[in-house]
Parts: structure tokens; C-alpha cells; sequence
């Protein structure tokens, strides 16, 4: 779709509840940088496993300096024992500033040949692209969230139980809802999608609808 003035879309919610599909869909769609902010935290978690005795700031910096997103498509950077490290390290001010910049670059500097930028992760909408022209707050019921990671666990091959999927998102959401540092929280002009009861399609095609109609509005196409 060709749009005349750049856009950019700022996406919060919590784990499972489905933001990251739609969010590649509409940065497809759109022709916009896409950008799963949760990942990089995940990428530094799965770091962590592997240079326990080393990982420090100064390798986090290096790291960081380096980043390429395409860096952040590991499938092994989905499973729930990454989720929790990765949701502790995020708890870290230091880390999260050298996160922010890099997330922060994204959403502002990215390539011409696209029409924008998308985020998604925890803290987007309020502290990373405050001046999105497009926010949303995107959840579901806890349940259908752990129904969801459980199978995309069970795709990727991985011996899971339903119950500790569970436990481990109430964790999960515990620790986003509640850290001191840029928690999880809907702002005041954020659309909410409870994506509960809704296809991967029909919660694709309702946060279409509304950029669409926001842009038509704008005389921005």
C-alpha cells in the first residue's frame, strides 16, 4: 500500500497474546520496519546461557552495537526458560537504555524504501514511540495465551506441559506488569484488541481497518 507521509505504529502486550503475527502482517502490508522488541531481550537472555561467567555489560554493549534484526529470528529464543531470563534482564536500567536506543533507531531511522516503522514489545507506546500515529494495547484471557504458546512450543518440537506453560506466563506476567523499570501498561490512547476470541485474520483485518480509515481521514494515500 502506498502511503504519501511516513507512520509509525506502536504496539504493547502481554506474552502470547498474539501482537507479534499480527504485527508482521501489518508491517508487510503496510511496507513498514517491522521490530519484535521482546526479542532482543530474549537474544541477550540466550547470550547469558552460553557465557554465564561472562556476561557482562561490556560484552551487552558489544552485542548491541552489532544487533542486525534479522539476528533476532532464532527459533530458540521462544522457549519460556528464555521468556523469564530474558524478563529479568530487562528489570536492568543499564541494559534496557542500551535496548532503548537500538529500538528507539529503529522506529526512527529506518530505511527509505519503507513507509514507516512497527514495534511491539512492553513499553512502546508510552516510553520508546510516544509520537506514534498508531497505538494498540493487544491481549487475551491468560488461558487462551498459555493454549497458544503450548502449541507453538509443541511445533518447534519441544516436550512441554500445558500447566507449566501456564505457571510460567502468570510469572511472566507478573514480572511485566509490575517491574519499577517501563512496565507493561495501556496508555490512554492506545486501542485495545482483546484478541481472545478472534483468528490470527480477523485481528489482522481490524487493525487494518483502523489504520486504513485513519489515514483516509489524514489524506495520507
Amino acid at each position: 500500500m502506498k502511503i504519501k507521509k511516513k507512520i509509525k505504529i506502536a504496539i504493547d502486550s502481554p506474552a502470547a497474546a498474539g501482537a507479534g503475527t499480527v504485527a508482521k502482517k501489518i508491517s508487510k502490508y503496510f511496507n513498514l520496519l517491522y521490530l519484535d522488541t521482546g526479542k532482543i531481550y530474549r537474544m541477550l537472555a540466550f547470550l547469558k546461557l552460553k557465557n554465564k561467567k561472562n556476561f557482562k555489560y561490556s560484552m551487552i554493549k558489544k552485542e548491541m552495537n552489532k544487533l542486525k534484526t534479522i539476528d533476532l529470528t532464532n527459533k530458540k529464543l521462544l522457549s519460556d526458560k528464555i521468556g523469564m531470563i530474558a524478563s529479568k534482564i530487562a528489570k536492568d536500567k543499564k541494559i534496557r537504555d542500551l535496548v532503548h536506543k537500538f529500538q528507539i533507531k529503529c522506529a526512527y531511522n529506518f530505511p527509505k524504501k519503507y513507509n514507516g516503522s512497527c514495534l511491539d514489545g512492553r513499553d512502546i507506546t508510552y516510553k520508546i514511540v510516544p509520537d506514534a500515529e498508531f497505538k494498540f494495547f493487544i491481549t487475551a484471557n491468560i488461558k487462551t495465551r498459555a493454549v497458544r504458546r503450548y502449541k507453538e512450543l509443541k511445533k518447534l518440537g519441544k516436550k512441554v506441559n500445558y500447566k507449566e506453560v501456564l505457571k510460567s506466563i502468570k510469572k511472566r506476567d507478573y514480572s511485566d506488569y509490575n517491574r519499577l523499570i517501563s512496565p507493561l501498561k495501556k496508555t490512554k490512547d492506545s486501542v485495545l484488541i482483546n484478541t481472545s476470541n478472534l483468528t490470527k485474520s480477523a485481528c489482522f483485518f481490524k487493525i487494518k481497518k483502523i489504520i486504513e480509515e485513519k489515514i483516509k481521514i489524514n489524506g495520507n494515500i
